[in-house]
Order: structure tokens, then sequence, then C-alpha cells
């Protein structure tokens, strides 16, 4: 598999792109050296690159495309908004549409308000909150990786240059599963909690009682709870982690999967904190969301389509079917290579995770890059695992065979401790490191 057209992008990329992506995630530290630079079109479970390598692929637009690439629903929709036009001087009636369409459905959605990407609306999340609360500190779960690209979130992680010392030290940590360490920073910070963010759930699962009790917590102490649905939403469940787990949030953000890869977000919750965002009442104003391009007909046409396929079922039962699938063969393909506790794939199904663990039993970016090299090879795209309801039982078959011999190549690393001669170029990096 040759990336020649891929490289001379790439040189002309990082001469005018930071990064040489508009995504870190999408950037040549998260991937092998050997491995795709740029990807031209998509149809279902597969991509294509620009130097004509076909792939399945489990990254699926950043875990954003549910129904698959260029789902003939979604074209079809968005088409026919286009020709209406894409953006108006007042509002259009599908925003009023699909805003109900969203309420109807998600179960603490009361009020809804549309932007372009998950950042925006997990950040006004927190700006209701304050203002709400007329508190300060925001309490972020921190084995959740990501939550905005606003220095509320950027400030406390190892990417904080450029945010004042002052903003950093108004988000604290506390930990998944551990309602102590809640509970600990409510005391420490007494009437200064505003919000309370995470994810319901991510690569663990909660443990009996975590929930309900982040619930209690945040209502004994005047604080919002905010559930970021920016991954659960229309992935765990149709109407969320939220009706999954049933615990109900006053705020949540949702994003990718609501419009099947086109940039849509919404930030649902409770009437009387949303509605201090709004025109009609008498209390200091919220200038919450205010986009050029939050009320796009396209994007929201894309979204009345994905969701009202979600909604009306199947979709998300599909996703868990093929994650189950793939796991159970990804964990036969470890143990017939005889790295079955060193070659890990965890998490719920509809979102399972890779682990690559060394000698002394640590995650290894060497070794899950040396893997995602050899998967590469054998036409397979996997940075990470995203269901979609487009993944075909070919998809799997061809994806468990190509592990195994991925699995070999990593037994063999494993028995040498090295990926000496096996792999090409330097391994992938955290995206929040403090130095290059």
């Amino acid at each position: 598999m040759k990336f020649d057209r891929s490289n001379e992008l790439r040189e002309r990329a990082h001469a005018v792109i930071p990064g040489g992506s508009h995504t870190y995630s999408k950037g040549d530290d998260q991937f092998p050296e050997m491995a795709p630079g740029f990807l031209v079109r998509g149809a279902g479970s597969r991509t294509w690159d620009v130097d004509g390598n076909e792939f399945i692929d489990w990254g699926m637009g950043l875990r954003s495309v549910i129904l698959g690439h260029a789902d003939p629903g979604v074209v079809s929709a968005v088409r026919t908004e286009l020709g209406n036009g894409s953006n108006f001087v007042r509002p259009s009636p599908i925003e009023l549409e699909v805003a109900e369409l969203l309420q109807a459905n998600i179960p603490s959605a009361e009020m809804v308000k549309f932007a372009k990407n998950g950042s925006d609306c997990t950040t006004a999340a927190v700006r209701l909150a304050r203002a709400f609360t007329g508190r300060d500190i925001v309490a972020r779960c921190a084995e959740h990786p990501f939550f905005a690209v606003h220095d509320w979130f950027i400030g406390d992680t190892e990417c904080s240059a450029g945010v004042p010392d002052i903003v950093r030290s108004l988000t604290k940590r506390f930990h998944y599963n551990d309602l102590a360490s809640l509970s600990a920073l409510f005391d420490d910070n007494p009437g200064r909690v505003a919000a309370v963010i995470l994810e319901a759930a991510s690569t663990d699962a909660p443990a009996v009682g975590f929930l309900e009790g982040v619930r209690d917590l945040c209502t004994k102490h005047g604080a919002i709870l905010i559930f970021d649905e920016i991954i659960t939403g229309f992935r765990w469940h149709a109407r969320g982690a939220q009706a999954l787990f049933n615990v109900m949030p006053d705020l949540s953000t949702w994003s990718k999967g609501l419009a099947n890869g086109f940039s849509a977000s919404a930030l649902c919750g409770r009437r009387d904190v949303m509605e201090i965002g709004g025109i009609r009442h008498d209390v200091d104003r919220v200038f919450l969301l205010s986009t050029t391009f939050g009320g796009e007909t396209h994007h929201l046409a894309a979204v009345r389509e994905t969701a009202t396929r979600v909604f009306r079922g199947g979709v998300v039962e599909r996703i868990w079917e093929v994650g189950k699938a793939l796991v159970a063969g990804l964990r036969a393909a470890a143990e017939d290579a005889g790295i079955g506790s060193s070659a890990l794939t965890r998490g719920y199904e509809c979102s399972p995770y890779q682990v690559f663990l060394d000698g002394d039993g640590r995650p290894s970016l060497e070794l899950r890059t040396l893997y995602v090299q050899e998967m590469i090879k054998a036409g397979v795209l996997i940075p990470y695992i995203a269901p979609s309801a487009a993944h075909t039982a070919e998809d799997i078959d061809r994806t468990v065979t190509a592990a195994r011999a991925a699995m070999s190549i990593l037994a063999k690393a494993m028995n040498a401790g090295s990926t000496r001669g096996l792999l090409v170029g330097a391994p992938t990096k955290p995206v929040f490191r403090r130095r290059n």
C-alpha cells in the first residue's frame, strides 16, 4: 500500500495549517507513519484516500457518522434543503421543527438551542450554570478526556498554554465512580460550585448508585448537573445515556451522531435554566449561543433525517450488534495469538476500545501504533472503534482476519520487548501534552 500523494499533500498542509490538520485528533501525530494522510470519499462503512486505497473504516468521522458515509437518506434531505438556500436573516421553520423533535424524545430537553460543534454547547452549558447559580467553579470529571476547546477546560489540561492562571483555578477535578471525591470538592468549595460536568458513561460503566449519587449531590448543593452526551447520545441509547441509566441532568449537550457527520450540536435542558438565555424574562441576560451558522437549514435537515431514524428504532440496536460481534472476534484473535492478557478489547460494545500493554502491564503507544499500522496494511482503518449501522458481517470478518495477522506481529514485538524492525516511524502521541 502506497501513500505517495498523501505524503506530498502532508508537506503542503504543514506549511499552511498549524499541525497540518484543522482537528488535532486527525493529525499526523495520531497515526502511524504508514497511514493514509488524506481521505477523499466515503460510502457506507468504507473510505478511500487520495492514493486510491480503500479501507474498512472504524473511525467513522471521529464517531460522528452513525448511519454510514454518504447515507442516501441524509444526502437526499440535505440536497433538498440546499435548493431552498442555507441561511437567512430570520429563523427558518426547520429550526423549530427539529427543536421540537428533540424536545419530544430526549427526556431532559424542555428547551433546545442549536450550534455547530460540541464545544460550543458544553461551554454554553457552563456559562448558563454560572449565571443561574451565581457561582464560578466548574467540577469536571478527570477521567473523561475532552469537553471543549475553550479556556475553562483546556486550562485544566497539559495544553494550558495561553490560558490565564485565574481561569485555570476555576476548574476542579473529581473522579468517575468516586462519589467521595465529588463530595469533598463541594466541601472544599462551599457555595462556589456552579456545575458538575461528566459523561454518564465512557470507557467504564457507572458503579451502582454513582450517577444517582452525583445527581443527589448536585441537588443538595444547588449545582447544575451537565451530562456531556456528545458521544453517548444516539450511540448508547436513542434518547441518550440519561435514558439508559434513568438519571436526569439539568443540561445535556449533543453533537456526534446527531447529523450523521454534518456539523450540528444541541444544548438541551431545564426550562428555568435555559430560559435565562432567552429574551422573555426580567433577570440578567445571558448571551448564550448566537452563531451565524447554528440555524443553517441543510445541517438541520441532516439532524431531522438522522434523529427521526434513530428515534424510530433499529439504528442503535444495530450499532450494539456490530460492536458485540467485533469485540468477540478481536478478543478471540488476541487469545489465539497468545496475547489475550496484553491485547485487550474493553468498554461498551457500542463504543469499544483497545489497549495494548507492555511487559510491565502499562498501556503502550508503541504497540498500539504497530497494531494500527498492520491493520492499515490489510485495508482496515481502526484508530479506535465506532460501530455504525452501515458495518456488515463481511466488514467484521475481514477486520477480525486482519486482526489475527496484526496480533501475530504484536506477539513478536511483545516477546522481543521492542517494536524495532516492525514499526515504521515514531509511535503516536497523546493529544494533550505540554511539548511536541
